[in-house]
Formats: C-alpha cells, sequence, structure tokens
C-alpha cells in the first residue's frame, strides 16, 4: 500500500545558519532552494508515494512544490520543524492517508528507491526510525498509521523516536537507509557531501551545481 510523503521545508533566508561562518547568505539560500528541488525530484520518482504535502512559508518553495504536482500547505509564521511536520500529517490524515513518510528537504542524495524499500511491506502498525550518518538524529520517519506517535526531531531525535513507539506499544526498526543518512548542517557535512556527488556526479544535480561542482 502506498504512503503519503510530507516534506517541512523552512524559509531559504533562515535556513542553514550553522554555514553561516563559511557559506554567504545568497548562497545559502541557493543551496537550500537547490535540496529541496533535488529531494522533490526523488520523492516524484519513488513508486510508494501516491501523494506528496509540502509544509512551508517560503514563496520559492512553494512554487517549486507545486511544478512537482505537491500539495502545498502553508506555513507563515515559519513555526518550526516538528509543528510543520504534525501540521502535514493532519493533512494527511484528513485525506485518508494511512501511512505518512516524514521526509527532509535537506538530504538531497535521496535515493527513490531506497524510499520504496522502506515502504515496502509496511505493517498497519510500525514505526521506522532513519538515523542521519551520526546515529542520534532522525533524518525521515516512517509513521503507520500517521498518528503512531508524535515527531520530536532535533538533536537526540532517534532516541525519542524509540522511546515514543515503546510507550505507545508500537512495533519499530531503525532502517538503514544511506542516501538519507547525510543532511546538510555544518561544514563538516558540506564537504562529505561534496565528497559523495564527486563520487557519483549524476546524484543531486541542482544541489551539485550550487556548491560549485
Amino acid at each position: 500500500m502506498k504512503a503519503t510523503a510530507v516534506l517541512p521545508v523552512k524559509r531559504f533566508d533562515a535556513a542553514k545558519q550553522r554555514l553561516a561562518a563559511g557559506v554567504d547568505e545568497g548562497r545559502r539560500r541557493e543551496l537550500a532552494a537547490a535540496m529541496v528541488a533535488d529531494v522533490l525530484d526523488a520523492i516524484g520518482e519513488a513508486r510508494s508515494i501516491e501523494r506528496l504535502i509540502v509544509v512551508t512559508g517560503d514563496p520559492i518553495a512553494q512554487e517549486l512544490a507545486a511544478n512537482a504536482g505537491a500539495e502545498v500547505v502553508p506555513d507563515p509564521e515559519d513555526a518550526g520543524h516538528v509543528q510543520a511536520a504534525q501540521a502535514g500529517i493532519a493533512r494527511a490524515e484528513a485525506e485518508g492517508a494511512e501511512r505518512v513518510a516524514l521526509l527532509a528537504g535537506d538530504c538531497p542524495l535521496l535515493d527513490p528507491r531506497e524510499l520504496d524499500r522502506l515502504l515496502t511491506g509496511v505493517p498497519g502498525s510500525y514505526v521506522g526510525i532513519v538515523p542521519d550518518r551520526h546515529g542520534s538524529g532522525t533524518n525521515a520517519l516512517l509513521l503507520s498509521p500517521p498518528s503512531a506517535i508524535v515527531p520530536a526531531f532535533g538533536e537526540g531525535s532517534r532516541a525519542r523516536h524509540v522511546e515514543a513507539a515503546r510507550q505507545a506499544g508500537i512495533p519499530f526498526g531503525i532502517e538503514e537507509l544511506p542516501s538519507i543518512e547525510l543532511d546538510l548542517d555544518t561544514p563538516g557535512d558540506v564537504i562529505a557531501l561534496q565528497r559523495e556527488l564527486e563520487r557519483r556526479p549524476k546524484r543531486a544535480r541542482r544541489t551539485a551545481k550550487a556548491l560549485g561542482i
């Protein structure tokens, strides 16, 4: 059974502040938009996704989402990642979704085939937690049903999601999806992403261009 993808997107002019020391504001905006565009493309290629909801208050992100055929849920206050995720889940539930994949706009290496594998054979009650490359954060969250647990993104979120699933009595699993493990938050992440893009020149082409590759 297919899933609804929910993509919360922060305003591009406020994105990636932790990169400010080495990347100027204009380039950060360009990079954030390029990553979201690459993620939207990848989601669009996944056979297991029947609907895409983008929650954002950024006009450029809204335009990118509309061009990708996504439904846009406005977030004029830019309330935060967790609140945006919850707004997307609420819309998905209202439209009858039985499972939701919460994805991140700063994981431009997302491979649609890995996303399809994540969503293959999902039981009616399950939480799938995809950690970041450091193992402590969460870069994607599969919720079946969409209200299985309340998302709790941020530092240490992997452990919080595991505990939430345990408390709810819902089966869960740590899902290893290499293409989603690398997000972009720090200068070290930029270096790691550049290496991956140089090694795989056909991946995330908009992001590669924004990074000068």
